[in-house]
């Protein structure tokens, strides 16, 4: 599915399977341009675009679409959230969306504390940079805290923060590491949620036989869309951190199969 699922041609749809054009539909009806501000980011578009330009569509597509940014903004709103964590900015889309949502919201670019709404993570100066020019187009940069350096060591100088929303969208090996510190640290804010990303990659579904940890000589599925044999990696410690979330007693998770997966995480109580 594109980035845009909002602006399908007739040719898309009359092409599309029955579960793409009902992905079509979706995005449509959840688009909304009568809230403020609306529901799709008026920039959105020019941020994939100027992605596209600088990167390539292989990297570009790294970004998240404009229905999974209604559906995370959607999610702010039900929370109520009032500050997000994202681990990952890559040029910036998602946190734009959040930005927005938090706008809808009522949040102000600055609390009472001193600490910017969100606080998102990358390794990248390229991509930083990228993001924070993509903020100031967006209006939203006095909502954003950029931070670049290694996002686990970034996460021991926040703690002490708590953060409503959390959003996993970086090193995939590394999200069991997130995951625990953010738990252990008290970070997520009671009632909080965690949102990992690409958790049912194509180089991850091969494993639903597998037990975990994955051993050595396990063998995932033969399917002939995962011909990626240099992100079996990548695969395995996904696979690996989505087993440990699914049996760890202080959470419960939902998978969504969209896009490339997105768990929904959740503290249950007295953790």
């Amino acid at each position: 599915m594109a980035f845009s699922e909002t602006t399908g041609t007739s040719d898309d749809y009359e092409q599309a399977s029955a579960d793409q054009l009902r992905m079509f539909y979706a995005a449509k009806a959840s688009v909304n341009t009568n809230v403020d501000p609306p529901s799709v980011p008026s920039t959105i578009g020019d941020v994939h675009a100027d992605t596209v330009a600088r990167h390539g569509e292989r990297v570009a597509i790294m970004a998240i679409s404009e229905y999974q940014g209604m559906l995370q903004s959607f999610l702010v709103g039900l929370l109520g959230a009032r500050r997000v964590l994202e681990i990952g900015t890559f040029t910036g889309a998602s946190a734009i969306f959040f930005a927005n949502a938090l706008k809808r919201n009522g949040v102000a670019s600055t609390s009472t504390n001193g600490y910017k709404p969100i606080v998102s993570l990358d390794v990248s100066p390229k991509f930083a940079q990228t993001a924070r020019q993509n903020f100031v187009k967006a209006g939203i940069s006095e909502y954003v805290d950029v931070v670049v350096g290694d996002a686990y060591e970034s996460l021991n100088e926040l703690v002490g923060q708590t953060f409503d929303i959390v959003f996993l969208d970086a090193d995939k090996e590394a999200y069991r590491a997130y995951y625990d510190k953010i738990i252990e640290s008290k970070m997520l804010a009671k009632g909080g949620l965690i949102i990992a990303d690409n958790t049912a990659f194509d180089w991850v579904t091969p494993f639903i036989n597998v037990s975990a940890p994955v051993a050595e000589d396990a063998v995932p599925l033969r399917v002939p869309y995962s011909s990626h044999p240099e992100l079996l990696d990548m695969g395995r410690a996904l696979h690996e951190f989505n087993e440990y979330v699914r049996q760890d007693p202080r959470s419960e998770v939902v998978m969504l199969p969209l896009f490339t997966g997105i768990s929904l995480i959740r503290l249950l109580p007295d953790n």
